[in-house]
């Protein structure tokens, strides 16, 4: 199915652990947090990725080059409609990503974004956010909810804005350039975890029947489909049945956001990306009470917003992820 959008752990030495049992100082050693990018080499139908510094993306910009290549964008949590400190306009930052988006080099066959388009998903927020997805110079836009999407009204208005053309709660998926996407709605039945509910992984098991095994497969949700920090809900308790249907397949790679941080990770056959965010950083796992909006020193706040571009050739062996901030 199609889905365009109407637009045609423990306790340390250095802190609390993560999940894998690294502690905070070494989880954001280990993941870059802001500002870097992730390149993956697919190597015998094996996802390969290190964490490497803007200056050293030789491989996105040669594969970028390639006129034959899927390019995309990634954009997360533009939370049009949030006030406060953290980001006072955060419909100005998202207007610098959707130019910077629109300033590559390039043009996108097309832009995701994962979720919390809107803060409080009212009527007026859910137009804004269309008429703005609107001016990216791209082919088509896709999208899912997040939780701020669907603010009681369990996501009705999110699915008549975004929704066309998606089955049950807003998931479907797609094919370009010899990869297929699924796009997963893991918001809409929270009690704490990310849930993704018996039907949605329903239509994953029959998605992804007919495909061969050398097919690359790419996810993308609102919340992890990984335990990045169950204690704050940033996991989805049923993920591992829609990962465990994935398992013959050579190259599946997961975006999400929610969790405004860049994260990467690799499991076996899946790699897993966080994203950033255009509007406001959250804490580290662990690093604060509660994933409350941080508040950076004057100038800094670009420094941890951004967009990524996605690079794929057919037939190669590299398929790169390059997160570039807004500073």
């Amino acid at each position: 199915m199609t889905g365009d959008t109407a637009l045609p752990g423990t306790d340390g030495p250095n802190g609390p652990s993560s999940p894998d049992g690294m502690t905070r100082r070494q989880l954001i050693r280990h993941a870059g947090w802001f500002g870097s990018a992730v390149v993956l080499t697919v190597t015998g139908g094996e996802v390969i990725s290190h964490v490497a510094r803007d200056q050293d993306g030789e491989t996105a910009a040669a594969a970028a080059a390639d006129a034959n290549a899927l390019r995309f964008v990634q954009i997360s949590d533009s939370h049009i409609g949030f006030t406060g400190p953290a980001n006072t306009d955060v419909t100005a930052s998202f207007t610098e990503a959707v130019d910077q988006v629109n300033t590559l080099g390039f043009r996108p066959d097309f832009v995701i974004h994962t979720g919390d388009l809107t803060h409080l998903s009212t009527p007026a927020q859910f137009d804004q956010v269309r008429q703005m997805l609107g001016g990216v110079r791209t082919g088509r836009v896709f999208t899912v909810p997040g939780e701020h999407d669907a603010v009681g009204d369990s996501g009705r208005a999110y699915r008549q804005t975004f929704g066309a053309g998606t089955s049950g709660d807003g998931w479907y998926s797609f094919d370009t350039h010899g990869v297929h996407f699924i796009a997963l709605v893991n918001t809409l039945s929270l009690e704490k975890l990310g849930h993704l509910g018996t039907d949605q992984i329903e239509f994953v098991r029959k998605d992804v029947a007919g495909l061969s095994s050398d097919t690359p497969i790419v996810l993308f949700s609102h919340i992890p489909l990984f335990a990045m920090y169950p204690a704050w809900g940033w996991s989805t308790d049923d993920a591992l049945q829609v990962l465990s249907l994935l398992k013959r397949f050579g190259s599946v790679t997961c975006l999400n956001g929610h969790v405004h941080q860049l994260f990467s990770k690799t499991e076996g056959n899946v790699t897993f990306h966080s994203a950033t965010t255009t509007a406001y950083p959250l804490p580290a796992p662990g690093a604060a009470p509660a994933p409350t909006p941080q508040v950076l020193p004057a100038g800094h706040l670009k420094e941890a917003l951004g967009i990524r571009t996605v690079t794929y050739k057919t037939g190669s062996a590299a398929l790169a992820v390059t997160d570039q901030r807004l500073a």
